[in-house]
């Protein structure tokens, strides 16, 4: 059903028509400022479908699985031994303690997936709940995909739905805010470093809150003062920081005395992702919830969803543990069984650090384990990669290549699902950040 609607998109393509419509398409994400630093964020001429009943597939599993997330992070939050799976720095201990007795520390968050749809194959490898990026890039390339002659005939056969998401992440933030016990509407400060390539997209977020009546200002943690009971931007009081920086590099670079750290320990600025979201955003989490010795915690629903949807993951360390059934004892095992593994740092983001370890030497793996007993780092088992064909011109030419693709699905205050990041590459490795990867928007099919 999904390749054949992928084939008769392709079939309404031939050299000219592609050659037009990426000359098209360049310059709208050129006059839209649809760039990543100074790359194109879209090099295809094709969005990533899903028929409804797929995605609502998707949605309802991932709900399930972030039932479980939420109970692991209760878990860890009253329980200083359970945080020790986890593998916290001293400054994350610190920190976590202001979320005890306050609200959901989700507004939004995003788990990683690889999702083979026809087959209802789904596979977690990652999930970012700290600061999850891509929903102003997504919203406006939609918008520039529907323009796109191709798409224009391609609904003639198809209904298709557009999954906006800056309306539900305005949403979500509002309500957090008030929930938080902030009254009226906030003046957010949208926080990050000022050289970071997704300062595009924040502008997209920033032009969306200001639109909708949401005053909010593009800001670097370095250029905030905390003065008389406030957070201030020069002359504007911010009330709810929306936080792109990551709270690792925040402290490290600027230390605890920072203005959003008085801020957020005294109550006077509500902040989101809130502190111990950074929790499960620790690769450690997925060794969390898979462990054996944590399987009492989860309910037999989500229990089924783990063991269908999350690949075995453990920190690596000097310990037995179950794999498959049987006790192993874990080092050994890794270092006999590279090529069904992956090595990830466990605080690391767009694809740092990562080692498969079926494009690794046994010399090298051997190091890489040695290494990786030295800082925390977890084996997760290797996961197979989607494969779909993707057009686009090369050389004036329409050529219709494989491309690798996740599906990277949207969560609201910590529970429900809308919309979805999609991802392509030409290596095993998707992510935008590591060079040579691209972004599509995702639509929903309806047969007409």
């Amino acid at each position: 059903m999904l390749l054949g609607a992928i084939d008769h998109y392709h079939s309404l393509l031939d050299d000219s028509s592609a050659e037009e419509a990426d000359y098209v398409m360049r310059r709208k994400l050129l006059e839209r400022t649809l760039y990543f630093g100074e790359r194109p964020i879209c090099t295809v001429l094709r969005p990533h479908f899903y028929f409804a009943e797929q995605w609502a597939y998707l949605k309802h599993e991932t709900e399930i699985l972030l039932s479980a997330f939420r109970r692991a992070h209760e878990a860890c939050l009253e329980d200083a031994d359970m945080r020790q799976q986890l593998a916290l720095e001293a400054y994350e201990e610190q920190l976590f303690s202001l979320d005890i007795g306050g609200v959901v520390p989700w507004t939004s968050s995003r788990l990683d997936s690889f999702f083979r749809a026809d087959k209802r194959e789904l596979h977690y490898v990652e999930y970012n709940a700290e600061t999850p990026a891509g929903m102003g890039y997504n919203d406006i390339l939609a918008e520039v995909f529907m323009e796109l002659e191709p798409m224009k005939r391609f609904q003639q056969h198809y209904h298709v739905e557009n999954m906006t998401l800056l309306g539900d992440l305005m949403s979500s933030l509002v309500l957090g805010y008030h929930e938080w016990g902030g009254i009226g509407v906030p003046q957010i400060g949208i926080v990050d470093w000022h050289d970071v390539p997704t300062l595009n997209e924040h502008e997209i977020i920033r032009a969306y809150f200001a639109h909708h009546g949401i005053s909010a200002i593009l800001v670097d943690p370095r250029d905030l003062e905390y003065r008389n009971g406030k957070l201030w931007a020069r002359d504007f009081r911010i009330d709810l920081i929306y936080k792109r920086v990551l709270y690792s590099e925040l402290v490290h670079r600027m230390g605890m005395d920072n203005a959003i750290i008085k801020a957020i320990c005294d109550h006077a600025v509500m902040i989101t992702n809130s502190p111990s979201a950074k929790m499960m955003a620790k690769k450690a989490s997925f060794a969390f919830i898979s462990d054996e010795q944590n399987a009492h915690l989860f309910t037999a629903v989500q229990q089924k969803a783990i063991h269908a949807h999350i690949p075995w993951t453990r920190l690596v360390r000097e310990r037995k543990t179950i794999y498959q059934g049987r006790e192993v004892d874990l080092l050994p095992f890794l270092a006999d069984n590279q090529e069904r593994f992956v090595l990830k740092p466990n605080d690391e983001y767009g694809g740092k650090g990562v080692i498969l370890g079926w494009q690794t030497s046994p010399e090298a793996w051997q190091q890489e384990l040695k290494h990786a007993l030295t800082e925390p780092y977890v084996a997760q088992e290797r996961v197979d990669s989607i494969i779909r064909d993707f057009p686009s011109v090369i050389d004036g030419k329409l050529d219709i290549s494989p491309r690798f693709v996740d599906a990277n699905p949207y969560a609201f205050n910590g529970r429900t699902v809308y919309g979805c990041l999609t991802r392509l590459s030409s290596m095993a490795l998707l992510n935008v950040t590591a060079g040579g990867g691209s972004v599509v928007p995702t639509f929903l099919l309806h047969r007409k």
